[in-house]
């Protein structure tokens, strides 16, 4: 016990000792720079300048361009762009399909398969558009038995904290 003490003692002393540091010139051992110091004061100033420093350097990538070099990370007008692009794609492929279905029915006219007076530029158009397939929603049997099973136990675990 008394060994745990006085070790804390030993540490406590030199933490707070003041020691001098020394800068002297070679040639003619004159004295350039002096400075007093503890290890506390020492350990203060590293740990507080690590942390400025970290701080100064997660601010600089997050709010300037510089972000944009890290992998993983792409520029506001990048993602613009590509969503921009990726829109007009649709639509080309939307607009290449209609034009597509309209050029095989004057095919069809031009070589006689279809009569002209079937032929409706808004019927084709009407062909080509999808319409999304109706989805069964309805749970199934399984799913109202799980669903039962958790009405239960929710009930029993209600009725176990009420008590």
């Amino acid at each position: 016990m008394s060994g745990k003490r006085q070790k804390r003692k030993k540490l406590k002393e030199n933490l707070f000792n003041k020691r001098r540091l020394i800068i002297l010139n070679e040639d003619t051992f004159e004295e350039t720079f002096s400075l007093k110091l503890t290890l506390m004061n020492v350990f203060v100033f590293v740990t507080l300048s690590t942390i400025i420093i970290i701080t100064v350097t997660t601010f600089i990538i997050a709010f300037t361009p510089l972000r944009e070099f890290i992998p993983g990370y792409s520029s506001s007008k990048l993602k613009k762009d590509a969503t921009q692009l990726a829109l007009k794609a649709d639509s080309l492929s939307f607009a290449l399909k209609k034009n597509e279905a309209y050029i095989k029915s004057i095919q069809k006219v031009l070589t006689g398969e279809l009569e002209y007076a079937k032929f409706n530029k808004d019927s084709i158009l009407a062909a080509t558009e999808e319409v999304p397939s109706p989805v069964n929603l309805a749970a199934s049997k399984k799913e109202m038995e799980l669903r039962e099973q958790v009405a239960k136990e929710e009930k029993e675990t209600i009725s176990k904290k009420s008590k």
